[in-house]
């Protein structure tokens, strides 16, 4: 029996402690919090927790004898409560991003490494039937290799919070989940990137909350996203809207529904001259069939990979590969230049 201990006790607990609670391989025996104590009673009464509150995450793994972390703290304390949990003995399962450096993930990777524990990362957007089909499609070969994915992301939500103050609010706090589909898509990691921010005249974000990157992928083909987070109508869902370009024909996706295909007729088998067209093939790619979804599904499968003594998807020695794009992207933002990840 795993005994948890959850770091941060905001709105993504909700998610968390749902897709926990039901388990019969753990129990939930701590809420940590900086300083909000009322908010962790809260959670605890909310789901019928019997689960201590403590300030100090240190002291409630001593207390309670915790070998797994939950750590839903902001990016910038995600460094300080991963080590502390990893050095303490305990295995840590975290949300996005790794960190808010690419220097901390790198550290946090190697502290992972040299405790001997493991720690895995929250990318639920992996995890959707449509996502998981249009992946598998791909691979299979039948628009032959890709040349260029195109990721088109166009929404306009009003947070508040820390979000309208940041920076790089779409770039360092959403695109994330945009970049790692890419590489999910793909199966390629990226090795290079050119990034261009900018901030409407309208936009309620102090910092910018739009974005161009071209990514160079490691088959030499192309990733292009373009992205805004005060856009004005015609919205994309929050999975984006891809446009996969290949050999032969190419797939579309809108983020919500399931994606389809267009297969280019063979000029060669069809008998068609140069300039002829052919009758082009459309056709459905049926979503995956999934028992969970998203943070769920995440969840399930980070529980089954540490059970079993494998790694999952997620795991953060992979998942750097995709807070590496999102950091190299704000470099070449402010350098104006294209950088090698």
């Amino acid at each position: 029996m795993r005994k948890i201990a959850i770091a941060g006790c905001g709105m993504v607990a909700d998610e968390w402690i749902s897709a926990t609670i039901s388990r019969n391989d753990c129990e939930i025996k701590a809420l940590v919090v900086g300083q909000d104590v009322a908010k962790a009673q809260a959670k605890a009464k909310q789901y019928a927790l019997s689960a201590g509150v403590y300030l100090d995450l240190s002291e409630a793994i001593e207390k309670e004898g915790i070998d797994l972390v939950f750590d839903l703290t902001p990016p910038e304390c995600h460094f300080d409560t991963v080590t502390t949990a990893l050095q303490s003995g305990c295995d840590v399962f975290g949300e996005k991003p790794l960190s808010n450096s690419l220097d901390n993930a790198q550290r946090m990777v190697e502290c992972a490494e040299k405790s001997g524990r493991e720690y895995f990362v929250m990318q639920n957007r992996r995890y959707i039937p449509e996502l998981f089909a249009l992946r598998d499609f791909l691979r299979g070969g039948t628009l032959g290799g890709i040349g260029q994915l195109t990721a088109n992301f166009q929404l306009a939500p009003h947070f508040g919070g820390f979000r309208d103050e940041m920076d790089s609010p779409l770039i360092a706090d959403m695109a994330i989940h945009t970049f790692d589909a890419a590489r999910f898509i793909s199966g390629q990691d990226a090795v290079s990137v050119y990034c261009r921010e900018y901030n409407p005249s309208w936009s309620w974000y102090k910092g910018d909350a739009g974005a161009i990157c071209i990514f160079e992928m490691a088959d030499g083909s192309i990733f292009d996203y373009r992205g805004l987070w005060c856009a004005g109508g015609l919205n994309t869902s929050w999975e984006s809207e891809w446009r996969i370009t290949c050999e032969k024909g190419s797939a579309f996706w809108d983020g919500a529904n399931e994606a389809f295909y267009e297969l280019t007729p063979d000029k060669v088998t069809t008998g068609l001259s140069g300039d002829e067209e052919g009758a082009a093939i459309i056709e459905t790619i049926a979503r995956m069939p999934m028992a969970e979804t998203k943070h769920a599904a995440c969840i399930a499968e980070m529980f089954a990979a540490l059970n079993k003594g494998v790694r999952p998807q997620t795991d953060c020695r992979d998942n750097i590969k995709s807070i590496g794009m999102v950091q190299k992207a704000l470099e070449s933002s402010r350098t104006g230049q294209v950088v090698l990840i």
